[in-house]
């Protein structure tokens, strides 16, 4: 009898783990095939299917894996494919080729491709939709300020508040707007497209998290701003985890957070612009964190629009009793619990020569 319930419970472990390295292995091989947003234009003839172009996408290097995208096609059952010209890059992924084709070839000859890049603040994506479609910087500015359009989106997302509206915001949807590389059927998209097409993915990112952010002492909008300030002062992805501990140890004892980029943000200044006068760092303002009188709290709202990891960072923080964090030239992050023993790292990476040194 224990030789069959030891048999059994093998083959249970063996099967979880067949299952786990099968769902692995398809998540991997549906994913872009490299960061490369160059659009390609590929032609669907009469009669062909989603299974048979597989070869074509392969040989255009726009998919991994003929047996995955095939098994994708399988498993999501899109919509018939229409003939026509679509334009497809490889940093599209199997789920946004697929979604692409389902929505037909009309006008894709004039489609157009925005990469909006993790870690910039609603100023670079204003000049980045002006620069890239037929709208101006204050189309996105006046539709930021449009009350009756956030009221339509609060109620149409789940993960927008009214914490949106507060009059001490500098840009409405400021960290809800998820970074990526979207595709747009031409120069002539909307603003509001624009915004909706990130929401829509922002909410495709967000909903797995639903639960542990609604479990947890925060708002989704507090969750964001924590995310926004980790994906600035965390140099590398895998410091992130690290770095969000650090500021739930200062919230949780009162402090201020002590960050850089939140004094630049609230100056309305990028970092590599200029560096900041005392009188902006000693500013006291909802986002300058710098200041006493933010002691203890979160910036008024984000302060970018932050990538997944850092999402993931400030929902599920690392445990541990470090007040402190930097990072030398090198990109390594060093964490300590009290102010000498930070002071102390300083100055070990100034003899080093691993210390930023700013220059006149």
């Amino acid at each position: 009898m224990k030789k069959y319930t030891y048999m059994a419970g093998f083959l249970v472990a063996f099967f979880v783990i067949l299952i786990i390295v099968c769902c692995t292995l398809y998540k991997i091989n549906i994913s872009p095939v490299s960061k490369n947003s160059e659009l390609k234009e590929i032609e669907i003839e009469s009669g062909e299917t989603y299974l048979t172009i597989s070869s074509k996408l392969k040989q255009n290097n726009l998919i991994k894996s003929e047996f995955f995208y095939k098994l994708y096609v399988k498993l999501m059952n899109p919509k018939s494919l229409e003939k026509g010209k679509y334009l497809l890059s490889e940093d599209m992924g199997v789920e946004k080729i697929i979604k692409t084709l389902e929505n037909g070839s009309d006008a894709n000859i004039d489609a157009i491709s925005i990469t909006f890049v993790e870690g910039k603040n609603m100023r670079y994506i204003a000049k980045l939709i002006s620069e890239n479609t037929n709208n101006t910087e204050d189309d996105v500015y006046n539709l930021l300020n449009d009350s009756n359009y956030l009221d339509y989106l609060i109620s149409k997302y789940w993960f927008l508040t009214d914490e949106i509206k507060d009059n001490r915001i500098y840009y409405s949807l400021e960290g809800y707007l998820f970074p990526d590389t979207y595709q747009f059927k031409s120069k002539d998209v909307t603003v509001k497209e624009i915004f909706e097409t990130l929401l829509d993915e922002m909410d495709t990112k967000l909903t797995p998290y639903k639960t542990d952010i609604q479990n947890s002492n925060y708002t989704v909008h507090q969750i964001l701003t924590l995310a926004s300030i980790v994906e600035l002062e965390g140099v590398n992805v895998s410091d992130r985890f690290d770095v969000s501990g650090v500021f739930y140890n200062r919230l949780n004892s009162g402090w201020s957070l002590g960050s850089d980029v939140t004094t630049y943000y609230a100056s309305k200044v990028d970092m590599n612009e200029r560096d900041l006068y005392k009188s902006e760092l000693d500013e006291c303002n909802n986002y300058n964190t710098r200041n006493s009188c933010m002691s203890g709290k979160l910036p008024v709202s984000p302060i970018c629009n932050p990538g997944i990891e850092s999402i993931k960072a400030a929902i599920n923080p690392n445990q541990h009793n470090y007040y402190f964090f930097v990072a030398d030239k090198n990109k390594k992050t060093y964490f300590t619990k009290t102010n000498a023993e930070h002071l102390q790292m300083i100055a070990s990476l100034q003899s080093q020569g691993l210390w930023y040194e700013y220059q006149n």
